[in-house]
């Protein structure tokens, strides 16, 4: 199937599919006028990419254990974290997944912290402000990139005082 019914079927833009391509989560067949071609195993390996993205990991996370998308089952991606010794399911991929858990973990906190901050600054009732620690002690000041927030209206001109 062309580019656009593959990224339909994976759930994705086809923007989002070349990406993936890009990144080498997928590899795509070309026809001999040069169009890309996916069949159902690549439907497949892009779901689990999509399933995984949504579920907090990166496209670098999922690229540390891409190799192993070809045995995700057709039904969906398992729990990347064993529930009980022995279950069989990928160390490299807990492990990414559990450094990109406390990275998480970590952004909440300092987010925490700056919205208290901030509440505190428009004098609304919040608990202690305590700076966060990142994992090797060091305290981060600053917000992490977010959204922009624009005035409605351009903010009045202050006229420069006079000296006389």
């Amino acid at each position: 199937m062309r580019i656009g019914d593959a990224a339909a079927a994976a759930g994705m833009t086809p923007r989002a599919l070349r990406y993936y391509e890009q990144q080498g989560l997928v590899t795509a067949r070309r026809t001999p006028s040069g169009h890309r071609v996916y069949d159902d195993e690549d439907i497949r390996r892009l779901r689990a990419v999509r399933e995984l993205r949504d579920a907090g990991l990166t496209v670098g996370d999922v690229r540390a254990f891409a190799h192993l998308l070809r045995t995700v089952p057709a039904d969906g991606v398992p729990d990347l974290l064993p529930q009980e010794p022995r279950t069989g399911r990928c160390s490299a991929a807990e492990a990414v997944a559990r450094r990109r858990l406390a990275d998480l973990d970590a952004r909440i906190a300092r987010l925490s912290h700056l919205r208290a901050r901030l509440a505190a600054r428009l004098g609304e009732p919040e608990a202690e402000v305590t700076e966060p620690a990142e994992p090797d002690g060091t305290v981060r000041a600053g917000a992490d990139s977010g959204r922009l927030f624009r005035l409605e209206a351009a903010p009045a001109t202050v006229t420069p005082a006079v000296r006389g």
